[in-house]
Order: C-alpha cells, then structure tokens, then sequence
C-alpha cells in the first residue's frame, strides 16, 4: 500500500492509499483518534476499518492529522483536524472523478471529526462512526444530519459512556429523510479489544455492503 504525502492547510499530511483497479470505485476516508492520547492512522480500529472497506472494494486513504508522525503542523483543537479531513477527502477525491459513492468513518475524536465534514460534504453518502465520544464534545451540530449511517459503540466503553451515544442517537433518530442504525457490541471496551474487534469489523461490513445495493441516502 503505498505512502502518500499530499497537502493540507498547514504543510504536507501523511496518509495510506489503498486504490482499486476499477476506476469508478466507491472512495472511503478512515479518521483516527485523538492526537495527544497516541491517536495515529495506524490505530489498530483505523487500519481494521481501513481494510474492511478496502475488502469492499473500496478505494481507500487513512492519514495522520497535523503534528502525528510526518504530518506537519501541531494539534488545534478539532478545527484544523476538521481542515485535515476536508484536505484528505479534497485528495482521494481528486484521484478517483468517477467514484459515485462517498463514505467517511472515523473512530472517536475521528468519529466527531467525521461527522462535522458530513455537514460540510454533501458528497458524502454514508458514514461508520464508531465510539463517538458524545460526552466529551458536541455533537449538536448535526441538525440536520445530511446522510444515513451507523453508530457503533461498546457497552462497556469507560471513554464514552454507552448512555451518552444512545442519547446521541435518540436525537439523530428524530430527523427524517435519513436512518441512523445504532449498533452497541456487549461487553466491548472503547478500542474494541479481541474478541470485539472481529464483531465491530463484521458488523461494519454488513452495513455497508447493504447500503450499497440500496438506492437511498
């Protein structure tokens, strides 16, 4: 899978670029944890989700946000991180003219990332936001939320308490023209130690496989 280095706001961001033969293949963007708590693009839920859609025949980059390994610039709060994703997608877009769907996942500090370049993206087709710390930062932003997708959380995350996801969905669910499908993995830690993992990657690959043969948002 080759390196990639391409540009963000604040200098050159590092990334994995993973692409299909087909030329119109669907594209994913995978977003990675919180930078100052060791969060890099080759966390073990971001490479397995980056695989999983790669599996999928997806078209595939994951990358480190400013100031995480060659990725230049320092951490800003989730506002240049949000710039990062915007760049990244930018990038994966400029490569692939002909994919017709689009799809951001991120994981925790990722997944909030994630969902603010939804509302900014209306390309975005569907999304995987896994453990959203929905305690930790706001996620009011979404109203509304433009696009379907899934929310997947473990019910023993000490990091983002179970009760604050499910609030976070309850509030989701009363939009209309979308679906969010809330999925939580008994027993699951927020980084999906063995054997959790394997549940949160099939799971996820069940999703998306099914929303690719609907036509719907």
């Amino acid at each position: 899978m080759p390196e990639v280095i391409f540009p963000g706001p604040e200098g050159r961001l590092e990334g994995r670029y993973h692409p299909q033969k087909e030329r119109d293949a669907p594209i994913a963007i995978v977003l990675h944890p919180h930078p100052q708590f060791g969060g890099t693009m080759n966390h073990k839920v971001v490479y397995n989700l980056h695989y999983a859609f790669y599996n999928m025949g997806f078209t595939v980059l994951r990358f480190n946000f400013r100031g995480v390994g060659r990725s230049q610039g320092e951490y800003d709060q989730g506002i240049g991180e949000l710039s990062d994703a915007a760049s990244a997608l930018d990038y994966l877009q400029s490569m692939n003219n002909n994919s017709k769907h689009c799809w951001v996942a991120g994981f925790s500090f990722g997944a909030w990332i994630g969902m603010q370049l939804l509302m900014r993206r209306p390309e975005i087709t569907g999304f995987i936001s896994v453990s959203p710390p929905a305690n930790m930062y706001d996620f009011s932003f979404l109203a509304p939320c433009p696009a379907s997708g899934l929310v997947i959380n473990g019910t023993a995350d000490r990091v983002a308490p179970p009760a604050d996801t499910t609030n976070l969905v309850n509030k989701l669910h009363e939009q209309k023209g979308i679906t969010i499908t809330h999925q939580e993995i008994e027993g699951a830690g927020h980084f999906f130690e063995e054997p959790h993992m394997d549940t949160l990657i099939t799971s996820t690959s069940d999703y998306v496989k099914r929303r690719l043969t609907e036509s719907t948002r």
